[in-house]
C-alpha cells in the first residue's frame, strides 16, 4: 500500500454548488457520510486508512470509524489489510456503483451512455472488442449485463495479442467507470473445459450473460 499524503478535498460552502451538497446531507442524513462517498467515489482503485481519512475529510475519529462499518455492511466499501493497518476503498462491484459517481463523482457521467441487457450489447463495447485479431468467441457478463451475478465481467477465447486486449479492457473500463474482471484462455482450452462443465465456465453460462461474439458457433453447439 501507497500512504497517501494528500488529497484536494473541498469543504461545503468552497463551491458554487453549495446548494445541492446541502441537499445532498439533508438527503444521506450525515455530512462525514457524504464526504466519505466524494472520498471514495473519486478515487476508485485507491485504499486509504482511517486516520489517514480522518485528515482527508476533517472530521472527528469516531465518526469517520461508525460511517466506514456501516459502508462495509451495506457493501459500499471494502477493507484490506496491510502493515498493520485496516484499508479501506470504493466496492467497484457494488449494485448502485454507477449512479453514485453520478452523484458523487466530480467528473459528470454521460448520462446518454447506453445500458447493456441481454437483448442489446452496447456498440462501444463490441467495437472495443471485436477490433482484437484472432478473437474466437466473447461473453460479456458481471457488471455488464444487468442482473449477472458472475464475478467475470469479460472473457475472451483465441490466441489474442496481449496489448490489444489491455487496450480494449482500457476502454470498457472508460466507458464503465470502474475495473472490468477479464480473462483470457485458448480455443482449445475453452473447448475442453466447456465439454468436462468445468465450474468456472459454468458459473459464467449460468449467470445472465451476453455472448457478443462467437465465430464457430461453439456455444450453440452446446
Amino acid at each position: 500500500m501507497i500512504e497517501h499524503e494528500s488529497y484536494p478535498y473541498k469543504k461545503y460552502g468552497d463551491t458554487d454548488r453549495g446548494s445541492v451538497n446541502n441537499m445532498i446531507d439533508a438527503l444521506f442524513g450525515s455530512k462525514t457520510r457524504v464526504k466519505l462517498l466524494h472520498l471514495f467515489l473519486n478515487h476508485p482503485g485507491q485504499s486509504f486508512y482511517v486516520r489517514e481519512i480522518t485528515r482527508i475529510i476533517d472530521e472527528q475519529i469516531n465518526s469517520v470509524r461508525r460511517e466506514l462499518s456501516n459502508m462495509l455492511e451495506v457493501g459500499v466499501i471494502t477493507s484490506d489489510s496491510a502493515d498493520n493497518k485496516l484499508y479501506y476503498q470504493v466496492n467497484q462491484r457494488y449494485e448502485f456503483y454507477t449512479p453514485l459517481r453520478a452523484i458523487f463523482g466530480n467528473e459528470p457521467m454521460d448520462a446518454a451512455k447506453p445500458t447493456l441487457t441481454d437483448e442489446v450489447v452496447s456498440e462501444q463495447y463490441l467495437s472495443a472488442i471485436a477490433g482484437i485479431s484472432a478473437l474466437r468467441l466473447a461473453i460479456l457478463s458481471g457488471v455488464l449485463v444487468k442482473g449477472s451475478t458472475s464475478s467475470v465481467d469479460v472473457l475472451l477465447v483465441g490466441t489474442l495479442p496481449a496489448s490489444k486486449v489491455k487496450a480494449a479492457m482500457g476502454i470498457i473500463e472508460k466507458l464503465e467507470g470502474r475495473e472490468i474482471n477479464y480473462s483470457v484462455m485458448s480455443y482449445e482450452d475453452f473447448y475442453y473445459r466447456l465439454s468436462v462443465r468445468d465450474r468456472f465456465i459454468t458459473e459464467i453460462l449460468n449467470s445472465k450473460h451476453t455472448v457478443a461474439i462467437d465465430k464457430d458457433n461453439t456455444l450453440s453447439q452446446n
